[in-house]
């Protein structure tokens, strides 16, 4: 414990710089180069972004067209709530729904394609080895932490993603009709034969999601228990991001096509992209 006293401004402020030396991996690291666990083929160049959500917290970053978004489960009991809205044009934004229907396909995975509403590509899932994802529930309601919890404040002990992922928005100059529903990595939800929902959990510490960046996007993740998770104390575990430069999908890119909706989806992208310089 640091033997400076706090007790007048100048104490304070010596207390504070003497902080300087100290990373703290639970919250942006300035300069993102300087942080642990990179990738070992990521050029310290080319390293964008760095930091470690805690389990009940949130974060935003704006990253260009082409980078890479790698998220870790370091615990095992992460849920990662993302939504994405296109950075050159707000009101463009995941559409959980049209990723689910053009791609003919629910269960997320390497390959898959985050859509949004106007048939363009915000974001390729380029590598995955969790395996447990959930399109369908999307995140956990104030009303509903309340109810189960008994508090879903942003502040509070049990904070509700929705409410997490408005804050996020904010930051960015966004409000709530700007965040659609979202989607969820590494907490899996399957349905039954009988159409009833099945919470398959997670597949351990370690896991991890790399997304590639079609467009330019600003992210909105919340780090909350899955809202169908049924256990019945908040679980919540730290939820690391790293974030580097790296180019987007060519038109002979296997995601590109691998499907006719998939050739129709990266066109678009790509003339839109083409179209304003991005």
């Amino acid at each position: 414990m640091s033997s400076i006293s706090t007790a007048s401004p100048l104490g304070a402020r010596d207390h504070a710089r003497a902080q300087g030396g100290t990373v703290v991996d639970t919250m942006p690291i300035v300069p993102a180069a300087g942080a642990p666990d990179w990738p070992a083929d990521v050029a310290t160049a080319d390293r964008l972004h760095a930091e470690t959500v805690a389990g009940g917290n949130y974060t935003t970053v704006t990253l260009a067209r082409g980078s890479v978004l790698e998220l870790t489960d370091l615990e095992g009991d992460a849920c990662a709530h993302l939504v994405l809205v296109n950075a050159a044009q707000a009101d463009e934004r995941l559409n959980v729904a049209d990723t689910v229907k053009i791609q003919w396909q629910a269960y997320l995975g390497a390959g898959s394609m985050l859509l949004s509403d106007r048939g363009r590509v915000l974001a390729t899932v380029v590598e995955d080895t969790s395996g447990r994802h959930d399109t369908f529930a999307g995140t956990s309601s104030k009303a509903a932490n309340e109810a189960r919890y008994g508090d879903g404040s942003p502040q509070g002990g049990t904070p509700a993603g929705r409410e997490l992922l408005l804050l996020a928005a904010l930051k960015n100059g966004l409000d709530a009709r700007d965040v659609p529903p979202s989607l969820s990595f590494f907490q899996g939800v399957r349905i039954a034969g009988d159409g009833t929902t099945e919470f398959t959990g997670s597949v351990g510490a370690g896991a991890r999601v790399r997304l590639r960046l079609e467009l330019p996007c600003v992210v909105l993740l919340a780090n909350v228990p899955h809202p169908v998770d049924p256990r019945a104390e908040y679980v919540s575990t730290p939820l690391r991001l790293r974030a580097w430069r790296g180019a987007p999908a060519g038109p002979d890119a296997p995601e590109a096509t691998a499907t006719p909706e998939a050739a129709r989806a990266f066109a678009n992208t790509t003339d839109y992209a083409r179209a304003r310089g991005l």
